[in-house]
């Protein structure tokens, strides 16, 4: 984020949630046959583009705020952008929807700590030579990140009380309130109690974001109403693409666990901004 106005819009990143506004408009009024490859292709293109317009308008936001709750507010729009994605293909209840959720999950652990991490470090030690992190802050995170993983993808092959690798109703209750407790727990830390783990030292954050550089009151208000409108229209194109995306899965024989890959594909370009 060195170097850069982040006080200056671009255009493309609030003329995509606007065509998609406008394409979801003539879709759901009936103007437009949903099953048009025409239609499928704009949508594909749209979701893609606001999928960048939101993590860019999230970014600007997060430079508003600093860290560590500028990195919260990123984590916070990938999310949405995820749940968005796994919602609109269990929502449509066809062959391999309910385990979606899981292959998506382990898609994006996979994706994100091999080839994202992996990619970061190789550039970065491209571009800078030696980098710095913060180890206290990356061991917090990855213990957290590593404990919620077990708890979604390994612990219900071990369970009897429901059959296959599911957990029960009961369970999955439990194990949803211990998982935000876990997480609310790691936002404290990050926040309050150890926040010095997760930000850059201050003489190095203030080189990189001078104040000529923050975005002012008007472009953080208009940044936000973009954000939430782009945030938007990615869930409602992605439940428009559902079933296009089960159909062509099916089509080329791959197993339904491939739709979850799609979908962390799809929110890649988010995991990579944040």
């Amino acid at each position: 984020m060195a170097h850069t106005n982040h006080n200056s819009i671009p255009a493309w990143s609030w003329v995509a949630p606007l065509l998609a506004c406008v394409l979801l408009a003539l879709k759901f009024g009936g103007v437009v046959p949903a099953d048009h490859v025409a239609v499928l292709l704009a949508a594909t293109v749209l979701l893609g583009a606001c999928v960048f317009a939101s993590v860019h308008h999230a970014e600007l936001l997060a430079v508003r705020l600093g860290e560590p709750y500028g990195s919260i507010l990123l984590a916070i729009a990938v999310t949405i952008i995820e749940i968005g994605l796994i919602v609109s293909i269990m929502a449509s209840e066809s062959p391999g929807s309910m385990t979606v959720a899981r292959d998506t999950v382990f898609s994006a652990v996979m994706i994100v700590m091999n080839g994202v991490i992996g990619l970061c470090m190789v550039l970065g030690a491209r571009l800078h030579h030696e980098q710095e992190f913060q180890i206290k802050g990356a061991s917090s995170a990855l213990a957290v990140l590593g404990t919620l993983a077990v708890i979604a993808l390994v612990l219900p092959n071990h369970v009897l009380t429901a059959p296959g690798p599911f957990y029960s109703t009961v369970q999955m209750v439990v194990i949803g309130v211990a998982s935000l407790v876990l997480y609310a727990t790691f936002v404290f830390v990050q926040t309050v109690g150890h926040r010095d783990y997760f930000i850059m030292k201050e003489a190095d954050y203030d080189d990189a974001i001078s104040a000529k550089d923050m975005p002012s009151n008007k472009t953080s208000l208009i940044t936000l109403g973009l954000l939430l409108v782009a945030l938007t229209a990615v869930v409602l194109l992605s439940k428009a693409l559902s079933k296009s995306i089960d159909d062509t899965v099916a089509a080329f024989g791959l197993p339904p666990a491939f739709v979850g890959v799609l979908h962390c594909k799809n929110s890649a370009p988010a995991c990579v901004c944040f």
